[in-house]
């Protein structure tokens, strides 16, 4: 049984290529004037949304390290079926999305900061033709969140071809895999354990990617669930752990074979695939012509990440043949019976603690309501507030529903406390509009412990619950009582063996050995340490990386910047890489062409090469100023793109 902190409780102890970056502005239009592709609802809409804990700006909760999607599909609009599955996904990284695509001979690379919806629209898509994609949404846990880190990471191997990888997870070994590597770390300006990886496997003499990733695959440590791609073939792999998962499904109306890889099986729901396995631990499997292949590069012991049926992923998902929504009403059944309540109203703390509040009301026999309305488009602003609206910031997310809560005694259901802050504003917030009495649960353990494997927690010192016992927990919310679920019958409800889940959060026991705390940072690969938000906001407006906003977060802390957009620079800036050459800072391997003009007979943005016109008019399929080229656009259609 948990212990039941109350408010009159004496007895309460304490418990111990090259990029496109595409043009925009900060009201959520392109420079072009044109809107940001809109969609019916909105990301922060989605099941399974960013975290509950962000409703306030300086009490980010748990945030995951991003999702992952790739296809291999000949003959259908691979970018498109990537865009609505990097859209089902959007709930695991909101910092930056963008995807790669290869037509077999080329790969093309597009990213930036921002939320899904907001870095893609039709004139980007229709510019991203082949039958092979990999895409990605990032939430940072190794490196800042700048331009450069975002993914997929692009290499071209040693032993020829173009590399993209998208990576969900966080390596712990990091530091002595960069030092194997010296100079190849970085060098597409990324300081992040997926460049890493990347890295390593264009560094490898081959002969061919996949005797490459057998090789290096083994010598990662820590969590990876991967996809990633060369021009012609879809690649997948998932660590012997396999704590975040990872999952293959297929298009069954091609005849020719259409294979899809995910994050998690609602991605496969939305792009109308079916759902085949699950990649095992320790697997690798290779996707071309010839259908899935399936290599072992390790031994799978299984520790699969405890957290991502708490909260991570959507509840429409399924992970180890459970379903994430019916455990998590069944962890709410549970807490019902492990910490009752005498109560006139259970309500969650939207949206990640409806189910759970679900199952405590159906366990408990009090009835259920919706007690807090949550306002879903309510992102980051430039304006900042006054400090007297700061303080009040929560109700700009959720405000009570006063009729229905006056009065009465509650039980408010959420899925986790990290900081606490939240909670605290919260219980504050309901005893203002009336309520009698507030019981705080939460549908899991006390998070004590920080998380290694892609997981941004807090450090330990900032998690309330690593300090403090659970009586010391209520009296600093202001609730009447608190509880947690025990972790016993959390693992119960999650339909796994206890021994096949990774904990660690919640008990401190690391299924996957760590190095010194000093190597294990989230800036541990840049060169001169950690940047504040400010820092690294500044330095990416200099870089005309552009912030992609309205709404989006792309930094994991929560400091605003009144900042003016920075006048676009010309084109030149923008890097071509051709398969039989590369280009990099306005010089070509096929010719000479720099400040200003390409060679190949390429204008750009006004400076012609080889007496070629400008301003709309093209010669031998190049054009600029909104013209494209063999899906290569420059000024006007989305710039960044990296082109092997």
């Amino acid at each position: 049984m948990p212990h039941v902190a109350h408010s009159d409780d004496p007895a309460a102890r304490r418990e111990s290529t090259s990029v496109r970056r595409p043009p925009q502005s900060r009201d959520g239009r392109r420079r072009d004037g044109s809107l940001l592709r809109d969609l019916p609802g909105d990301p922060r809409d989605l099941p399974g949304g960013p975290h509950d804990s962000d409703l306030l700006d300086d009490d980010p909760g748990p945030r995951d390290a991003c999702g992952v999607f790739g296809v291999w599909a000949p003959g259908e609009d691979v970018a498109n079926l990537t865009y609505y599955g990097l859209y089902a996904l959007q709930h695991r990284g909101q910092e930056a999305a963008g995807m790669a695509v290869g037509d077999g001979r080329t790969v093309v690379v597009f990213k930036e900061l921002g939320l899904v919806a907001q870095v893609f629209d039709e004139i980007t898509l229709s510019s991203l033709s082949g039958h092979v994609a990999v895409g990605h949404t990032r939430y940072s846990t190794t490196g800042s969140s700048t331009w450069e880190n975002a993914q997929p990471s692009y290499r071209t191997a040693g032993f020829g071809g173009p590399i993209a990888l998208g990576h969900n997870g966080n390596l712990t070994n990091i530091v002595e895999l960069a030092g194997s590597l010296g100079d190849s770390v970085g060098g597409q300006g990324a300081t992040t354990d997926s460049d890493l990886i990347t890295a390593m496997l264009a560094a490898h003499p081959g002969p061919t990617l996949v005797d490459a990733a057998l090789d290096v695959l083994p010598r990662l440590a820590g969590a990876f669930s991967l996809a990633f791609a060369d021009a012609s073939t879809l690649y997948a792999a998932r660590d012997p752990h396999g704590i975040h998962p990872l999952v293959l499904g297929r298009l069954d109306d091609r005849p020719e074979g259409a294979w899809i890889v995910a994050s998690e099986t609602a991605a496969l729901d939305i792009v109308g695939a079916r759902f085949v396995r699950e990649i095992e631990p320790g697997e690798f499997v290779v996707i071309d012509a010839d259908g899935p292949r399936s290599l072992t590069f390790a031994q799978a012991d299984r520790h699969v990440c405890l957290f991502e049926y708490v909260y991570l992923a959507r509840p429409d998902t399924s992970i180890g043949g459970r379903s994430v929504h019916a455990t998590r009403v069944e962890v709410g059944r549970r807490l019902a019976r492990e910490a009752p309540a005498e109560a006139d109203l259970v309500i969650p703390v939207p949206q990640s603690g409806v189910p759970a509040a679900v199952g405590f009301a159906e366990a408990s026999g009090i009835p259920f309501g919706e007690g807090l309305v949550k306002n879903s488009y309510v992102g980051r602003t430039f304006i900042q507030p006054s400090q007297t609206i700061r303080q009040r910031g929560i109700r700009l997310k959720l405000n009570p529903l006063r009729d229905v809560i006056e009065g009465r005694r509650l039980v408010v259901v959420d899925d986790s406390i990290v900081r606490g802050n939240t909670q605290r504003a919260l219980v504050r917030m309901l005893r203002e509009a009336g309520a009698t009495e507030v019981h705080v649960r939460i549908s899991s353990p006390p998070v004590r412990w920080p998380c290694f494997y892609g997981i941004d927690f807090a450090t330990r010192d900032e998690l309330i619950a690593s300090g403090l016992g659970v009586e010391d927990i209520r009296r600093s919310l202001g609730a009447d009582s608190l509880a947690y679920v025990s972790l016993d019958e959390l693992v119960e409800a999650s339909g796994q063996p206890a021994d096949a889940l990774c904990r660690a959060c919640f008990d401190g026991v690391y299924p996957v050995p760590l190095a010194d705390a000093d190597k294990l940072g989230k800036y541990r690969l840049e060169p001169f340490g950690p940047q504040t938000t400010e820092e690294v906001i500044a330095q990416a407006l200099r870089e005309r990386v552009t912030l992609g906003m309205n709404g989006a977060d792309p930094s994991p802390d929560n400091h605003d910047l009144d900042v003016e957009p920075v006048p676009r620079e010309p084109a030149r800036d923008v890097a071509v890489a051709h398969a039989n050459g590369t280009r990099a800072n306005g010089t070509t391997a096929n010719g000479t062409a720099a400040n200003g003009a390409r060679a190949d007979a390429v204008p750009v943005d006004g400076a012609p090469a080889d007496g070629v016109p400008t301003n709309g008019a093209a010669t031998n399929g190049a054009a600029t100023n909104g013209m494209t080229a063999n899906g290569v656009a420059v000024d006007g259609a989305p710039l960044g793109s990296a082109r092997w």
